[in-house]
Parts: C-alpha cells; structure tokens; sequence
C-alpha cells in the first residue's frame, strides 16, 4: 500500500474563468479527485464503501491556500495523504504542483455517516484499511 497517491490532471477549458485560470471552486473537484485515487490505488473505492458499508463520506470542513494560478491545458500533480484519523472522522490533505511548483494545497475533513444521515464509527474493516494509509507525522513517532 501506499500513504500517498499521485494523479495527473490536464487543466480542461471548462475549468477555467474568464480570464483563463483554473476557478477557485474548481479545486474542491481535484481534491476529490486525489481522495478517490488514494483509495482507489489502494483497493478501497467510495462505491464499495457505499454499496458494502452503507457509508458515505460527505465533506464536514474544507481548506485551501492558493498559490499560484493554474491555467487551461495546464498538467497538474494532485498528491494526496491521509494526515488525521479518528473513529468519527478522517483528513485528507493535498497539494497541487505544475511542474515541480506548488500551487495550491488544502484539506478535507469527512465523517462517516450512514444512510439515515447519522454519524458512526468507521466499521471494523474501513478503519483497518484507512489505518494502513495514515502516516504519523514525524513529530508523533518520537
């Protein structure tokens, strides 16, 4: 397995504004895109977590800091890494690059919730499978 997922992504002509950059709202889209391959690339879908588990994972908090503007046709880096993990709730965090250079970087908090809209524990075999993602941060593991 993995902690970190790397996608690329070509800046598409309906990403952008008027005035050729990548819409600020757009890069809520390309975290989600990070999210679904980290857990994609490590044999967890949202589907399975949802047809399965009956789960879905809506977003409680989101953060983003920009950078520098990202524009059409431009290929970008989505990585992403799960940074935070509680029973209730998980963080994904991002950072976008065009060609080394950090553009934009940011955070989701989800929380698992069932189909009747209440919050509950991730089920034993999620939070397994979420645990083998996380990575400690340096300062934790001393």
């Amino acid at each position: 397995m993995s902690s970190v997922a790397r996608v690329d992504y070509r800046v598409i002509y309906g990403d952008t504004d008027c005035g050729g950059v990548v819409y600020y709202g757009q890069y809520l889209r390309l975290f989600e895109i990070g999210r679904t391959e980290l857990l994609r690339q490590n044999g967890l879908t949202y589907r399975e977590i949802e047809e399965k588990e009956g789960l879905i994972l809506p977003v409680a908090e989101a953060h983003i800091r920009y950078r520098r503007p990202a524009r059409y046709d431009d290929l970008l880096l989505i990585e992403t890494r799960v940074t935070e993990l509680h029973p209730y709730k998980i963080t994904f965090n991002y950072r976008i690059y065009r060609e080394k250079e950090l553009i934009a970087e940011g955070y989701t908090v989800h929380a698992p919730v069932n189909r009747q809209g209440r919050l509950v524990k991730f089920p034993e075999a999620i939070w397994e499978h979420l645990k083998s993602l996380y990575v400690k941060p340096a300062s934790e593991n001393q």
